[in-house]
């Protein structure tokens, strides 16, 4: 089984005032059959995380955000959606862990932000199974992300978390890892006193003690929604970006390669 956690209980404050939660804000546009209509910012992970295998999406939330149950419901595609609440705001590792008891050892999780948009939408699939790995992408301003220097052989060295003296431009937008490993974190995260905003400065801990990851450059475009300038980015990218095959016309392709490899399998 394949978890996306999708930690969207931030207040959102770069962007307020709106009357939604801003996992909802409409970016771009998506068909339905034939009929077109706005797509919310969320959906573009969502997706791209259906696309990269996750079988199950947990929405981590905060208690006044009905409206993100009441767009998604309890499906996405071929995918569950089920949800638990943050009770408040204190950083992407305490909002990520407050899926844990939802995550069996085995299994593998995908972590994304809701308020970016990036490319290519199956980026996903190269992240390996069964280890710690960072879903790189190049971007101008490392400083204003988390950038992520690793050796020639691609082992993560360092997480520079909005460091004005970033030694690389590649950051991370997404990364995954096995349930094991995610316990392993929590473990480490409490042990640490939960003084860990940022997954960047347990994960330099994590290293330092012996830890591993791995740093992926399969990412080409990169935009955090999250500001009225990145808004714009977005907007912009997505216009540019070559219409190929769309991530809501790949899930269903999904679902029915999932059925046939089932089929197989039962006729092993």
């Amino acid at each position: 089984m394949i978890w996306g956690i999708v930690p969207a209980a931030g207040a959102g404050s770069r962007i307020q005032p709106l009357a939604f939660s801003k996992e909802l804000l409409p970016v771009g546009s998506r068909f339905d059959g034939r009929v077109e209509r706005p797509r919310a910012v969320s959906e573009y992970l969502v997706e791209r995380m259906i696309i990269g295998g996750a079988t199950h999406i947990c929405f981590v939330v905060s208690p006044g955000k009905s409206d993100i149950l009441e767009y998604y419901g309890g499906a996405m595609g071929p995918a569950h959606v089920c949800y638990t609440v943050q009770p408040k705001p204190a950083g992407l590792c305490d909002s990520i862990f407050h899926a844990l008891p939802l995550v069996h050892p085995e299994d593998d999780v995908i972590v994304g932000l809701p308020d970016t948009i990036w490319f290519p939408d199956d980026a996903l699939r190269a992240l390996p199974a069964g280890e710690l790995s960072f879903l790189l992408f190049p971007v101008e301003r490392p400083e204003l992300f988390d950038a992520v220097a690793t050796t020639s052989e691609g082992l993560v060295e360092e997480i520079q978390v909005k460091s004005p003296d970033a030694r690389s431009n590649w950051i991370w937008g997404a990364f995954k890892m096995p349930g094991h490993t995610l316990r392993d974190l929590h473990t480490l995260w409490l042990e640490r006193k939960r003084q860990d905003e940022y997954i960047g400065t347990l994960v330099n801990e994590y290293l330092r003690r012996g830890g591993r990851a791995v740093g992926i450059r399969a990412g080409s475009a990169y935009v955090d929604v999250g500001t009225l300038h990145g808004y714009r980015e977005a907007m912009h990218l997505l216009t540019r970006t070559p219409a190929n095959k769309s991530a809501a016309e790949l899930i269903p392709q999904i679902a029915l390669d999932r059925v046939r490899a089932e089929h197989l399998n039962l006729g092993a």
